[in-house]
């Protein structure tokens, strides 16, 4: 049975919707959670039919969200550090966390390690397309400063993660840049560029829109531009919903065809809702890390879970590990 250490602390709201989406996801699936943080708070949310089901590790500590993501090594007893400590004991086969993003990531990369060959981990996220499928980029927000060898790596680590999780058996590989032609990018892309024309799924240039448009399914980036990418599509994602709200009230006869077109705007939100996702695996470490949205439902907590068990059974770090060794 695959054990997934939860950061029961993390969240902006507190314990209750991590703790909830755990125990929907339980409800779903048959897994073992351990749930780390203040012990009184997390039992008093458990039912008691599923305390023979769960397990808590107590701490008296959490990094929040204003704080620095250096602060997280010497916090040996906050929820995100014991909950690590739990995967590189080998107590538990991932970790899902909704808290502080750059702590979860520090934390997974020195106190797991990286997998042969990796030098940077990258955050790897899924993006809605037109095409009735997801893509995926990467970096989002890992690491500001890349090398075009970490570009490279990026590109191998997405397209098993691609294949292999999401079922992609032919996955098609770019690089964002301002423009689709060779010659277009910065120093650092068209040098990428070189490296990554040795793969046969490399496409070459993909602009901003081929992001959403289904003609690419896995996006490389470093995680400055990738982290704008991810904002900027979850404000867009924000004002769609609200321009649509807006205009629907101001009319009767808006609200007449809003009225037939709801199974539309259903599946549309759908599409964009983060929870539909539940969090970003932290591809290149040992182990599993799933780091959540720290806004997270429920349901994004259940499905951030569902991601960790997939990763954990599918054994993506070790094909990861053996595509490297192929192409390095």
């Amino acid at each position: 049975m695959v054990t997934i250490a939860i950061d029961a602390m993390g969240g902006d709201f507190g314990p209750y919707p991590i703790i909830e989406g755990a125990l929907l996801a339980l409800k779903e699936k048959n897994f073992h959670p351990i749930f780390v943080g203040d012990e009184k708070k997390i039992d008093s949310l458990i039912p008691k039919k599923l305390k023979n089901r769960i397990t808590i590790v107590h701490c008296n500590d959490f990094i929040d969200m204003n704080e620095s993501a250096t602060n997280a090594l010497r916090r040996k007893d906050s929820s995100i550090y014991k909950a690590i400590e739990l995967v590189r004991e080998g107590r538990a086969d991932g970790v899902v966390s909704a808290g502080h993003s750059g702590a979860t990531m520090s934390l997974a990369t020195l106190r797991l390690g990286r997998l042969k060959n990796v030098s940077r981990p990258a955050i790897a996220t899924l993006m809605p397309t037109s095409k009735n499928k997801k893509s995926l980029v990467l970096d989002v927000g890992a690491n500001v400063d890349c090398k075009p060898e970490h570009l490279f790596q990026f590109a191998i680590m997405g397209e098993a993660y691609a294949k292999n999780i999401l079922n992609n058996p032919h996955p098609k590989v770019g690089i964002l840049s301002n423009g689709e032609e060779e010659v277009k990018g910065n120093e650092l892309t068209k040098n990428a560029y070189k490296l990554l024309q040795k793969l046969p799924s490399f496409i070459g240039n993909v602009e901003g829109n081929n992001i959403f448009d289904g003609s690419v399914d896995v996006i490389v980036c470093d995680g400055f531009i990738g982290n704008i990418v991810l904002k900027t599509a979850e404000g867009v994602a924000q004002s769609i919903g609200k321009f649509m709200k807006k205009h629907i009230k101001a009319s009767p006869i808006s609200m007449t065809g809003a009225f037939l077109m709801k199974k539309v705007f259903r599946s549309l939100k759908k599409e964009i809702d983060y929870a539909e996702y539940g969090g970003a695996p932290l591809l290149g470490v040992k182990g599993c890390t799933i780091i959540s949205h720290g806004k997270s439902t429920p349901k994004a907590i259940k499905n951030a879970i569902f991601q960790a068990i997939n990763f954990v059974e599918s054994d993506i770090n070790s094909i990861i590990e053996e595509r490297l060794k192929e192409v390095l």
